[in-house]
């Protein structure tokens, strides 16, 4: 059996540290990547990364604690949803702990890119680390697109809210389908964005949920 009060402080914290994923990823994504790197034009990343050293550094940062937030997420989705369905949370933990990974390799190759900058290396070398770092973002679409079909399923559930399920289905596979456009058709950008939207939109749904409804949808196990 649940006890009440464990699962309300699990879920909560579950919530806050989706909530710490999101918004390191966000600031990453948009505020910091985007500020140094320029896609197909080395010397552009090269001294972006030398005038704005600082923001790269913190860029660097900030990814290693987006790192920590998806790993500890996972556990606790585990320790949430465990007795509930063991299967699922396992995938959960499992998708979300191979996601870590890769950005974690991914933020070392950012921090190849800025000390190969500072040390005065070759514009194609520090652009191709720093292209690394976002190829790997790239092909790690596929398991966070993985990572929330479990998820969407223990939403629907347990949860009992089909539609957010229905929603984080859509997002875990416009997340796959990104990956693959963006390898096969690099330069749509504006159909990536699209394909990822109803996964953003779902993760800050189940994070409301977790926070403001953790008593909604449980069930005795």
């Amino acid at each position: 059996m649940f006890k009440n009060n464990t699962f309300l402080t699990d879920t909560r914290i579950t919530g806050l540290l989706y909530l710490g994923l999101a918004v390191t990823g966000i600031f990453v994504f948009i505020f910091a990547k985007g500020a140094v790197y320029v896609s197909g034009d080395a010397l552009a990343t090269n001294s972006h990364l030398l005038e704005k050293e600082m923001l790269a550094r913190v860029g660097v940062a900030v990814e290693l604690l987006m790192v920590a937030f998806q790993a500890l997420v996972a556990l606790w989705f585990y320790k949430l949803f465990s007795r509930v369905n063991s299967f699922a949370s396992v995938t959960i933990l499992a998708f979300g702990m191979v996601n870590a990974i890769m950005i974690l390799v991914s933020s070392a190759l950012w921090l190849g890119a800025l000390t190969a900058a500072i040390a005065g290396e070759s514009v194609a070398i520090v652009y191709n680390l720093f292209n690394l770092h976002e190829l790997i973002w790239l092909v790690a679409h596929l398991f966070f697109g993985l990572w929330l079909v479990p998820i969407g399923y223990l939403f629907g559930q347990v949860m009992k809210s089909k539609v957010l399920a229905k929603l984080l289905y859509i997002g875990g596979v416009g997340y796959l389908l990104s990956a693959l456009v963006l390898i096969l058709l690099p330069d749509q950008i504006t159909l990536d964005g699209i394909l990822t939207m109803p996964a953003t939109i779902g993760e800050f749904w189940v994070i409301g949920y977790l926070l403001s409804r953790p008593h909604l949808g449980t069930k005795n196990s």
